[in-house]
């Protein structure tokens, strides 16, 4: 099995080779394993909450409780990307810009596994995004 080290001195030539998508199949496996353990075991502790009758106690624990609660949403979020990033390596598209075609590289999936842009057009997405919510503002 690869590691991100092997991963990284490996030729651009070799960019998404049967190793390389091995080794991001099974990071992509792993992290939604972890996701999943982790929704279950925040929705575990959020389910052991109890009533309060202190006023300050009851709204640091509500403060905790919404915390928790966003946590459950992002890494829910998460694993539609995690499952769709599998479908990718399955179906041969995956480390490849969804809008230009080209790798989106070994480093940006190292650190994001489910990233479906490449670094330019992420930033130019970004771009644009803030160009219409600044013309909704005016």
């Amino acid at each position: 099995m690869l590691t991100e080290e092997k991963i990284r001195k490996m030729p651009a030539k070799d960019y998404m080779n049967k190793d390389q998508l091995e080794f991001f199949e099974q990071r992509l496996l792993d992290l939604r394993k972890e996701t999943e353990a982790h929704i279950e075991e925040v929705k575990h502790e959020l389910s052991h909450y109890e009533f309060e009758p202190d006023d300050n106690d009851r709204a640091s624990l509500e403060e905790e409780r919404a915390t928790m609660l966003r946590i459950i949403e992002r890494e829910s979020k998460l694993l539609p990307k995690i499952q769709y990033s599998l479908k990718q390596i399955k179906e041969g598209n995956y480390g490849y810009c969804e809008e230009t075609g080209e790798p989106i590289g070994i480093e940006r999936l190292l650190l994001r596994p489910t990233a479906t842009l490449s670094t330019e057009a992420k930033s130019l997405s970004e771009a644009k995004e803030r160009h219409y919510s600044d013309l909704d503002r005016e």
